[in-house]
């Protein structure tokens, strides 16, 4: 999740190996190499229609307007503004204005996520896939926690990166994923990230992540969807895994 769209050397990995390209009803055993499944949340986890991201960017104008005591244009203004320079709205309330960060994350997450139906489909297409399942998140672990609970999946899952663990260093920021790795003990070239952003599967390639695009309706959001860092692009991630898990080993 990056709160508010627009209207090192220490924690070296292993060099990346090359995987085949994924293409749609390709055989499952070309991802037989994966044993890491990492998910975005939003818009990725479920889908983008139904538009909680509606109610987070209400609730983080609000939290603009009452912390900097503005009018809503000039809060919605510096939402913006503060997304295209620093990735996330919290990030540049932090930098510019000292917000603490905990208080924002609590203020706006505190959403209604009944518009996310249960999935029981999701649930048995994630419980097919071989190995370790985690959520990758530039939003709170409270807020995702919340999330998998009404799809009926947080069991699958073994931890939660979310923007806290990053040190507010939101995706897709190439040190956030260097501590993804080093903090869950990953090696990518057997990891596979499945993201709503394709910026945000630039630094996943390039580490040696196979990199699945789950595409949305909103135009802003798919600069790139053609670049040589995806290999796959689907509008139905239960639908994709349901053809491309690969056999249990």
């Amino acid at each position: 999740m990056s709160l508010t769209p627009p209207d090192s050397a220490a924690g070296a990995v292993p060099a990346p190996r090359s995987v085949p390209d994924l293409v749609p009803g390709q055989a499952p055993h070309h991802l037989g190499h994966v044993d890491v499944w990492i998910f975005d949340l939003d818009n990725t986890l479920y889908p983008a229609s139904c538009n909680l991201f509606v109610q987070v960017e209400a609730l983080i104008g609000a939290f603009i307007q009452d912390f900097l005591k503005i009018d809503a244009a000039e809060a919605k203004r510096l939402q913006k503004e503060y997304y295209r320079a620093h990735g996330t709205t919290l990030k540049g309330l932090m930098d510019h204005h000292g917000v603490e960060p905990a208080k924002f994350l609590d203020f706006v997450h505190a959403i209604d996520v009944t518009p996310v139906p249960p999935s029981p489909a999701l649930d048995a297409a994630l419980a097919r896939l071989p190995g370790r399942k985690l959520i990758f998140t530039n939003g709170s672990v409270a807020h995702a926690e919340n999330v998998m609970n009404r799809l009926g999946v947080a069991h699958h899952f073994e931890g939660v990166f979310d923007i806290v663990a990053a040190e507010y260093r939101p995706k897709p920021d190439p040190e956030t994923y260097h501590a993804l790795l080093r903090r869950h003990a990953i090696d990518p070239r057997g990891a596979t990230l499945f993201e709503d952003l394709p910026q945000n599967l630039v630094p996943a390639h390039a580490l040696g992540m196979t990199t699945i695009l789950v595409r949305t309706d909103a135009e802003w959001a798919q600069a790139g969807a053609d670049g040589e860092h995806i290999h796959h692009v689907t509008d139905d991630l239960v639908a994709w895994l349901e053809a491309n898990t690969p056999p249990a080993r």
